[in-house]
């Protein structure tokens, strides 16, 4: 698949006279505020020894100790400490799929991102490479992307949610034995472990708090973040942008215990205007789209829906908007939604989402009080996204998590 005028810690900075008018083939650019710390970014190479992954070196001379164990490259954000070190390009997230899973044997050819986003590589980010991490301890999020991509799709999302105070980690999505993702429940179990496992690392971080943990995901990373949070007791709170959980409930029914209708932590759903036409065109197996609706049935847990009335299913991802052409962004435009409204649209996405962690996980009234104004009270433009919200029911069933 693949006006009113708000407080400004939670102003969207808009630019006037946009760069993006009367061009579709324009960057792609953040247009939200950041927070009030700087960013830091450790890249880290390690392996989940608990799991075999066929991980033959490219170059014997080279072979890692760690051969034939599950490799995850972890990205970790971070508030940090004001630096004056180079902040990451686009170019240099790409770097690191270089070396995804031979970690000591960079393979420049196997990384399309390369050619993908050539025209963007000197575009810098806000994330300072092993910067001094800031004084404290900080919620811990996992951002879970979408199939078979790279763990920085959302780098500004990361990035962002870092500045507010969290400390994000991030794997590539591969597959139980191949890079590219499988489609079918030991993909999505594969990834949900990875998830846990991340969890578990982030345990060992001097800077991060395990007694809050959200988990942040796009497209197929929806679907594994609630098998993981249905199995890990440790998360707290899951956002969901576009999740496959919505498109693929029949693999949600076979897995056998995975029950939405039990779970009892917050969800914020971001989802979009598809038909069922454009939904039967994937070739996904008919019975991985047959099933209970995952949203109906999350009765026990507060759930905030947010439909994004403009945007297509990549403009999710920061890096899939920096990577899509002119041709393509037509193919995927809805309405006469452009690449303007499109930036607009993933930056109210980035604040509805912080605002939320900040509600479940920071536990602040001001966040909450932003979730329950309208929308128009919080400045969105008319047409842009309508948002509907259902408290939690007490749950009758005493596994219920």
């Amino acid at each position: 698949m693949k006006t009113r005028i708000i407080p400004a810690v939670f102003a969207l900075c808009i630019c006037s006279g946009s760069v993006f008018a009367g061009s579709q083939t324009s960057s792609f650019r953040f247009v939200q505020r950041p927070g009030p710390f700087p960013v830091g970014l450790r890249v880290l190479e390690q392996y989940d020894r608990s799991r075999t992954y066929p991980t033959f070196p490219k170059d014997p001379s080279k072979s890692s100790v760690a051969e034939n164990t599950r490799p995850v490259q972890t990205l970790i954000w971070y508030p940090s400490m004001k630096s004056m070190g180079e902040p990451m390009k686009v170019g240099d997230y790409t770097q690191l799929a270089d070396t995804e899973i031979h970690f000591n044997a960079p393979d420049e050819q196997e990384n399309r991102w390369r050619s993908l986003l050539k025209t963007s590589f000197d575009i810098p980010l806000r994330a300072v490479r092993d910067a001094e991490p800031a004084k404290g301890r900080y919620p811990v999020l996992i951002y879970a992307p979408s199939d078979s991509s790279v763990s920085w799709e959302n780098a500004d999302l990361c990035e962002f949610l870092a500045s507010h105070g969290y400390v994000v980690l991030a794997s590539p999505s591969i597959g139980v034995s191949t890079r590219d993702m499988t489609d079918d429940l030991d993909g999505v179990n594969a990834q949900a472990r990875d998830i846990s496992f991340l969890i578990t690392y982030a345990g060992s971080l001097p800077d991060a708090d395990l007694s809050e943990v959200g988990v942040v995901s796009w497209s197929w990373g929806g679907i594994s973040s609630l098998f993981a949070s249905a199995r890990d007791p440790r998360i707290d709170a899951l956002v969901a942008m576009d999740g496959s959980m919505r498109y693929y409930p029949g693999l949600v029914q076979r897995a056998g215990d995975v029950h939405p209708e039990r779970m009892t932590i917050p969800l914020l759903s971001f989802t979009r205007n598809v038909s069922l036409e454009d939904l039967e065109k994937d070739d996904h197996p008919p019975a991985d789209k047959v099933g209970p609706n995952v949203l109906n049935a999350w009765m026990h847990g507060d759930l905030l829906t947010v439909n994004m009335l403009g945007m297509a299913h990549p403009e999710f991802s920061s890096m899939f908007q920096r990577r899509e052409s002119a041709q393509r962004f037509a193919e995927n435009q809805v309405a006469d939604y452009d690449r303007e409204d499109a930036n607009t649209s993933y930056a109210w996405v980035a604040l509805y989402t912080l605002n939320f962690l900040d509600t479940y996980m920071k536990h602040d009234d001001s966040a909450k009080s932003f979730l329950e104004k309208t929308t128009a009270e919080n400045g969105v433009p008319k047409h842009f996204m309508g948002i509907k919200f259902r408290s939690a029911q007490k749950p009758s069933d005493a596994n219920s998590r």
